[in-house]
């Protein structure tokens, strides 16, 4: 059984895309998701990478996103040689 992770690595350029097409303000996105626009603006800057799942979920549902892609690319560790 598949846990919920504790918080998801986002990727801020694809939010601030999302958002700028969806013709929404930062505070209005912010608003919508139930979190400060100081946050958003964090989160879209790169300065915050990660979000706990229910401000996720609120997210991808305020700009109509798909179940990934708002998140970080997966990037694997470098091989210890």
């Amino acid at each position: 059984m598949a846990q919920t992770p504790t918080t998801y690595a986002v990727d801020g350029t694809a939010i601030c895309t999302k958002r700028m097409q969806a013709g929404m303000e930062v505070q209005q996105l912010a608003d919508l998701v139930g979190i400060t626009a100081n946050y958003l603006r964090k989160l879209e800057r790169g300065a915050r990478t990660r979000m706990r799942p229910g401000y996720y979920q609120a997210l991808r549902a305020a700009l109509d996103a798909h179940q990934t892609e708002l998140l970080a690319p997966h990037t694997d560790p470098p091989e210890r040689k």
